[in-house]
């Protein structure tokens, strides 16, 4: 009988025990539930609990961590959506300038009398719908370029001689090049040089790479290819015979004194030197050229030496024959 009490009075004593517990595990459930609503309110307070069983613990810390970086994503997003904003407003701005301007031209045309002085204004607007016309085209290649269902067609991937390609680029770009009085110098390595690409894209990455010369630069361009070698030999000419599988191609250019440049963005989108956007560009260049390498299996690097700039454009290597 004495042994029988005994074990009544241990059952009695574990089972307050246990329902002391229980009260209190539901007290911290109920002050972690307290302190989520706040935190759903706007609260920033960090989850905290009297307890010291290690279950409650782990799970305190638990959602201490998913709730920081839900707090670290939505301000991501936040300066995403902002930057978005401001790059919209940018980007009008953008284009609003050489639509107004081309208007301004076709107005002072018509109530011209003069035939050259006509013939000048036509000119200016024809050059203002040309700015514009590339900036909408630089856009549109944009929205493709960040869909996740673009990619460069296989079967349009082939060996392209770089040399002639690049020619025509530059040819399209005489009448510019002549407005600023300068020419530009081109020295291959090799005048086979070939690479594996996409003839569109490449021709897109020349292009964007020569107007962005005689935007941003001041005057000069140069155009060097290197032989296959490591980044660093890509930068100057190779001491030995190369192969003209990989290697690289290098655009430099003067730019002018007090020209603000963060190496660092150069490839964002709609990232532009120039804080004032004064001139006729979308920012959108060089982001689609390093795109456009990407997805040829290249890469694009930029460096600034003494108001000389740099991009590197590496290729990959060639499959064999």
């Amino acid at each position: 009988m004495t042994s029988l009490y005994i074990l009544l009075c241990i059952l009695t004593i574990a089972c307050i025990c246990l329902a002391w517990l229980y009260g209190r595990l539901l007290g911290e459930i109920r002050s972690l539930h307290g302190q989520l609503e706040e935190i759903r309110r706007g609260s920033h307070i960090e989850l905290a609990v009297g307890s010291r069983q290690k279950g409650l613990l782990a799970l305190c810390r638990l959602l201490n961590r998913v709730l920081s970086a839900k707090d670290a994503d939505y301000h991501l997003y936040q300066r995403e959506e902002r930057l978005l904003k401001q790059n919209i407003t940018s980007l009008a701005h953008d284009i609003r300038t050489p639509l107004t301007g081309a208007s301004g031209y076709v107005q002072l045309a018509l109530e011209c009398e003069d035939a050259e002085k006509e013939k000048h204004f036509l000119s200016a607007a024809l050059t203002r719908m040309e700015e514009l016309a590339d900036m909408l085209e630089k856009l549109f290649l944009y929205t493709k370029l960040t869909s996740d269902d673009f990619a460069l067609a296989p079967e349009g991937q082939k060996r392209l001689q770089a040399l002639p390609l690049l020619g025509e680029c530059l040819l399209g770009f005489h009448e510019q090049f002549e407005r600023v009085g300068c020419a530009p110098e081109v020295v291959f390595e090799q005048e086979d040089y070939r690479i594996l690409g996409e003839e569109e894209a490449l021709r897109r990455i020349f292009q964007n790479l020569i107007q962005n010369a005689l935007l941003h630069g001041s005057g000069g361009l140069r155009i060097l290819q290197y032989g296959k070698g490591p980044a660093a030999a890509c930068h100057a000419p190779a001491q030995s015979e190369a192969s003209i599988s990989g290697g690289c191609i290098v655009f430099e250019n003067p730019v002018p004194e007090g020209n603000p440049m963060d190496l660092s963005r150069l490839f964002d989108r709609f990232y532009k030197a120039d804080p004032a956007r004064g001139k006729a560009s979308s920012g959108l260049g060089l982001f689609i050229v390093k795109e456009l390498m990407c997805r040829m299996g290249g890469t694009v690097s930029a460096q600034l030496d003494d108001r000389l700039f740099r991009v590197t454009l590496e290729f990959a290597d060639l499959p064999p024959a």
